[in-house]
């Protein structure tokens, strides 16, 4: 096993989750504003057509994509941790 593979597999996949809950929050933040805009007419400087493109799916659906990328950035974590454990363990037998 390479271990420097291990740690670049990790890496690129707790990147990739921390992209995903950044889009969620972005999504979920888009869709408050449009319900905000929609609900108040006293509300003048927020224009909803600024927020059409993510908003369109519900706000569930964006938490519970937040919360799968919640996991999926734990689970990489998990593996750089792992990595990070097995070179530790053969520097110590090599020393």
């Amino acid at each position: 096993m390479n271990i420097q593979s291990a740690f670049s597999a990790g890496l690129q996949g707790y990147q990739r989750a921390a992209d995903g809950v950044t889009e969620a929050s972005v999504n979920i933040s888009r869709q408050n504003l449009n319900q905000v805009a929609n609900r108040s007419d006293s509300a003048p400087e927020v224009n909803p057509d600024q927020f059409v493109d993510a908003s369109q799916q519900p706000v569930t659906d964006s938490l519970i994509q937040l919360k799968l990328d919640e996991l999926h950035a734990q689970a990489n974590a998990n593996s750089i941790r792992t990595a990070d454990e097995v070179l530790g363990t053969l520097i110590d037998i090599r020393v």
